[in-house]
């Protein structure tokens, strides 16, 4: 049956709606966008063209700046952060209410904004700004209590990946100005520009002191990471980049909480409910495993192999991913696929070279599959869709054996003693989860203890989550203060509490354990 792209979905609809309810983001000559600093949309910098991962349409161009512009909106975010600390409890819950209110209200374009950008299924997009809005409502309610006596740090630079704009972005970013702390954020470079352009234009008509610049990292990491008038810094991303500013933060002074990924690793060791983990791992394909707790990596007793492969064999295979702003006819509603697109081609090459590396050093193809032309437009640009891959017997002189793939690439490591089993899982020097598979659950959660993931999962997978939950990692994959509820708040305010996290200060508690 032919496809065309979804009426409702279309792209130009979409521009054309955002340029309803939020004509300040555009350029006065109506060809690109602009930046927010200085308290107003202005300084449509240097344009670079982002195109969507769907099918390589061009979206527009990123206002990039460079750093002189950048350390102005800085320092104008700097001189706002007083003036709201000084600002009325009650006055600051109402104007963040305002702003969950206005993004209700443009929660569905915002929902599908994401599947052109950032290529998630209209499914996942709505659960992204959903989860933002009702965990900001919640932090709302209880601030009060949340916060006590604490007060707000200053100015908060955010800096966060591409993959979760709004359930972790702008997340983080209302709740910090809820306790009392201007705002500076950087767009990600890779998507999600005119989505977060579009919700930071509605907190700023709600009151809330908050700026979104764009640039290169290169140019932009000195102004938004380093500068004297940043107090607090909030990062999102790839190990390699998140050590290396952490590092420079050290000695500084400076709060900080570096989110970063690791190899999160499900161990399955004296196991029979094959059903009920097909069920969990059916799940941990959401957006094609580009997130930071994805789960790519299984280590198996070597004796469960031939269950577990017939399990997930069969997972695989009913695995369907194409374009997801394609449907059959108009009344049709958008499909919801295990995933569309990766970010990029750039990304999916990265993916065919990690792959291709592992087989030339050793790993045996588990399975390789293939795109459904069906799922697709014909003729349409596929560079950026990738079918689900794995490999067994990775060798140490892989990359991939150390290295978070990104994508939805898996290894399957064969174990025959738990030291082995506990040693695979802790390749990556640290991660934000883990799980382990076992019908004896008091045995799994003894050998849990050994697992350097900072939430472990007994027979079920581990997500990030938040509100009274902490969140954090251990080794390589996070750095600074713990988040999540109480924690979260802690973390953007200062009081006589010392901190929990995992950075050297005598005032900061050791990492949890």
């Amino acid at each position: 049956m032919p496809k065309f792209i979804a009426p409702q979905i279309a792209f130009p609809l979409l521009l054309s709606q955002v340029r309803e309810v939020t004509p300040e983001i555009f350029a006065a000559d109506g060809t690109g966008f602009v930046n927010l600093m200085e308290g107003r949309w202005q300084q449509a910098g240097s344009p670079r063209s982002f195109a969507s991962p769907v099918d390589g349409m061009l979206l527009g161009s990123l206002p990039m700046l460079g750093r002189d512009l950048a350390l102005r909106a800085v320092r104008f975010a700097k001189r706002e952060a007083s003036s709201w600390a000084a600002t009325d409890l009650d006055q600051r819950r109402e104007c963040v209410q305002g702003c969950l209110n206005l993004l209700r209200r443009h929660a569905d374009l915002i929902g599908k904004l994401l599947v052109w950008e950032i290529g998630k299924t209209y499914q996942l997009g709505m659960a992204d700004i959903d989860r933002c809005i009702d965990g900001i409502q919640w932090y709302v309610e209880h601030i009060e209590d949340l916060l006590g006596s604490r007060k707000p740090l200053g100015l908060v630079s955010n800096i966060a990946s591409w993959n979760y704009p709004f359930s972790v972005l702008l997340h983080a970013v209302l709740v910090q100005v809820l306790c009392g702390n201007s705002i500076i954020a950087k767009t990600p470079t890779d998507g999600g520009f005119i989505s977060l352009s579009l919700a930071f234009a509605l907190a700023r008509r709600a009151g809330l002191p908050v700026s979104l610049v764009s640039g290169g990292g290169a140019e932009l990491s000195e102004v938004l990471v380093k500068n004297e008038a940043v107090d607090c810094l909030s990062f999102v991303g790839g190990r390699y980049n998140g050590l290396a500013i952490a590092d420079g933060l050290a000695q500084a002074h400076k709060r900080y909480m570096f989110e970063m990924e690791g190899v999160n690793a499900y161990g399955i060791w004296n196991f029979s409910d094959w059903k009920g983990l097909g069920s969990q791992l059916s799940h941990s394909y959401d957006y094609g495993k580009q997130r930071c707790t994805a789960y790519v990596r299984f280590v198996v007793e070597r004796r469960l192999f031939p269950q577990f492969l017939e399990m997930y064999e069969a997972l695989v295979s009913g695995l369907r991913v194409g374009n997801p702003t394609l449907v059959d006819d108009t009344t049709a509603s958008l499909p919801n696929y295990a995933f569309g697109p990766l970010i990029n081609a750039a990304q999916a090459r990265e993916l065919d070279r990690l792959y291709a590396d592992a087989l030339k050093t050793g790993a045996t193809p588990l399975i390789e599959g293939h795109l459904d032309e069906a799922l697709f437009l014909p003729g349409q640009d596929r560079s950026t869709y990738r079918a689900p891959r794995a490999l067994v017997n990775l060798t140490h002189q892989s990359e991939l054996y150390f290295k978070e793939p990104f994508g939805p690439i898996d290894s399957i490591v064969l174990v025959d003693r738990v030291e082995e089993l506990v040693g695979e899982m802790n390749v990556s020097n640290g991660a934000l989860v883990a799980a382990i598979a076992s019908d004896d659950v008091k045995w799994a959660a003894h050998t849990a203890r050994e697992v350097r993931a900072f939430k472990i999962g007994i027979n079920k997978l581990r997500s990030r989550g938040d509100r009274e939950e902490v969140f954090g990692g251990l080794g390589d994959s996070w750095r600074g203060a713990f988040v999540g509820g109480q924690l979260l708040v802690q973390a953007v305010t200062q009081g006589n509490e010392p901190l929990m996290g995992n950075f050297e200060d005598e005032l900061r508690l050791p990492p949890l354990t």
